[in-house]
């Protein structure tokens, strides 16, 4: 197994899929619901995965593939060689606005992270790492994230859980709002966390992501010295939905100890 030809072969395909995606907007997209009229899934999704899929298993059958559409196999572990891909996070970006969407890919060898991708298809913005390694934006390397306090902050999160709500203390989140600096929401998870990667915000909350959302950005994540956590602090599960934060590490324990507190702590 050569970890760097995977990459360079991961690199060429993500570059690849992001141009077919920006060629579809010059015929009809097929749109559908999911679990509910906001959860969207797109023709161009499902081609986009196939197309992965297809590649990855030329290149090698044996690597398996989670992805959010469902198409690949069904991975119940992260044994062997895991390909763990959402073809386009932020569907809804994508339909509405035509940019503000991911690619996001992380690939797990017997559950560790080693490869991790998020890629900008309309911006050709490629951020990336090799666990070990360090983390790049377009070839120009991340550096370690300085420390940053909370009144300095700017936060990812979304606005609607500062009104009251089944998963977290929303009295917390309003002190919060008001406490840092400012906040943001941009509608992809992964672009949320490649901005925190690089510095652009401190830190992005959610309540409820897959591991599609966030595979790639928790390796590029470790590189730079961002903290991925659910909101108990533990680690994320890579096979399971659940809550997520990541953040500087001058603040994620703060935000877990005082603004982002889930109900039954």
């Amino acid at each position: 197994m050569d970890l760097k030809q995977i990459d360079q072969f991961a690199q060429t395909i993500i570059v690849e899929a992001g141009k077919r995606i920006r060629d579809a907007f010059s015929y009809n997209l097929v749109i559908e619901t999911k679990s509910n009229a906001n959860d969207l899934v797109t023709n161009i999704d499902r081609e986009t995965e196939l197309f992965f899929i297809e590649k990855i298993k030329s290149f090698d059958p044996t690597h398996q593939i989670l992805g959010e559409e469902g198409m690949g196999e069904k991975v119940e572990s992260l044994d062997g060689i895991v390909w763990i891909i959402d073809p386009i996070d932020g569907t809804m970006n994508f339909v509405k606005q035509h940019r503000h969407f991911m690619i996001s890919i992380g690939i797990f060898i017997d559950g560790i992270g080693k490869l991790g991708y998020i890629y900008d298809v309309m911006r050709e913005d490629l951020f990336n790492a090799v666990a070990g390694e360090g983390a790049w934006y377009n070839a120009s390397p991340l550096r370690k994230l300085q420390p940053v306090k909370i009144e300095e902050s700017v936060i990812g999160i979304n606005a609607h859980w500062v009104a009251p709500n089944r998963h977290i203390h929303h009295e917390k989140v309003i002190d919060l709002v008001r406490k840092v600096r400012g906040t943001r929401s941009y509608g992809s998870a992964a672009m949320e966390i490649a901005f925190v990667v690089s510095g652009k915000l401190d830190a992005y909350v959610s309540m409820r992501l897959s591991p599609w959302d966030i595979a790639g950005g928790t390796i590029i994540a470790q590189e730079v010295g961002a903290i991925t956590s659910n909101l108990h602090g533990a680690n994320v599960d890579l096979l399971h939905q659940d809550a997520f934060i990541i953040a500087n590490p001058s603040i994620h324990q703060e935000l877990l100890e005082k603004y982002i507190v889930p109900y039954d702590l």
